[in-house]
């Protein structure tokens, strides 16, 4: 695996180093000593798929609230996904800076996003599916969210023509309404 860190302090593209031969490829997409090695959060326990009809459908933008706040390791196995990430740490020098990167069912690439970060994306195909491991078990008291417009943000969406959003997502609060 190749770890490339972002703009963001302690977020990271995961790049997948596949062995191919006349059968197909094999990887490696999770190794715990790799992981640490680059000083990453291992202690993963759930692991979710979220699959999408339509391209244009936008899901976040989700966190927890500590003490529930988690770590993501955000793949795309079929289709295509623009996914994004928000740094919502008050301390961070990266501090409501975003950064967007393509995950799909061929660049096999990761997003491994660290606590204190808004996550969410829109899908590029129809038929889109990703697979994601978490750090923290779901705790719907602890869910919090951002608009994904929100300006305070300005997150620069790619075109996919009409969005499909859901209603939950379209009424979290701007930030400037959110408690400190």
């Amino acid at each position: 695996m190749i770890f490339t860190q972002t703009s963001l302090a302690g977020a990271y593209i995961i790049d997948v180093e596949s062995m191919q031969d006349e059968r197909g490829y094999f990887a490696r997409v999770w190794c715990a000593r790799e992981f640490q090695a680059q000083g990453l959060k291992t202690d993963l326990v759930q692991c979710n798929v979220a699959y999408n009809h339509k391209k244009g459908t936008l899901r976040g933008m989700h966190y927890q609230r500590p003490p529930h706040a988690e770590v993501k390791l955000v793949r795309c196995t079929r289709g295509a996904i623009y996914d994004v990430i928000v740094d919502l740490r008050p301390e961070s020098s990266s501090y409501l800076d975003w950064t967007g990167v393509e995950l799909t069912e061929e660049n096999h690439r990761m997003l491994y996003v660290p606590e204190g970060f808004a996550h969410g994306y829109v899908t590029l195909q129809d038929d889109s599916e990703l697979f994601y491991q978490v750090s923290e078990f779901y705790t719907p008291g602890a869910e919090g969210g951002v608009r994904w417009d929100d300006p305070a943000v300005k997150i620069e969406w790619p075109e996919v023509g009409e969005l499909i959003i859901s209603a939950k997502d379209r009424a979290w609060p701007l930030l400037q309404e959110q408690p400190a």
